[in-house]
């Protein structure tokens, strides 16, 4: 399970990194909110799984990290851009 998420991880950090240039400030930094804030979400979940919690309380922590990130991208490619004057 940790080499799946860490492989995801890596894919997507290397995806965003492929359409940063495209971003804004504004957007950017919506998005790196986004991505500290599932970190924060992923190591308290890492942290829960290491003192025994039952999986699908580990997973639920995992899972609202990923839609965490998901809704702050999602309004840094609105409201961002917007700010930002990019707007496709």
């Amino acid at each position: 399970m940790k080499f799946t998420k860490a492989t995801l991880v890596v894919s997507a950090a290397a995806m965003s990194l492929g359409l940063a240039a495209c971003d804004g400030p504004t957007e950017e930094a919506m998005e790196d909110t986004g991505e500290q804030m599932e970190s924060e979400l992923d190591a308290q979940a890492e942290a829960m799984e290491d003192a025994g919690a039952p999986e699908a309380e580990v997973e639920a922590m995992e899972d609202k990290a990923d839609a965490v990130e998901d809704t702050m991208e999602e309004q840094a490619d609105t409201v961002g851009e917007e700010m930002d004057g990019n707007e496709m």
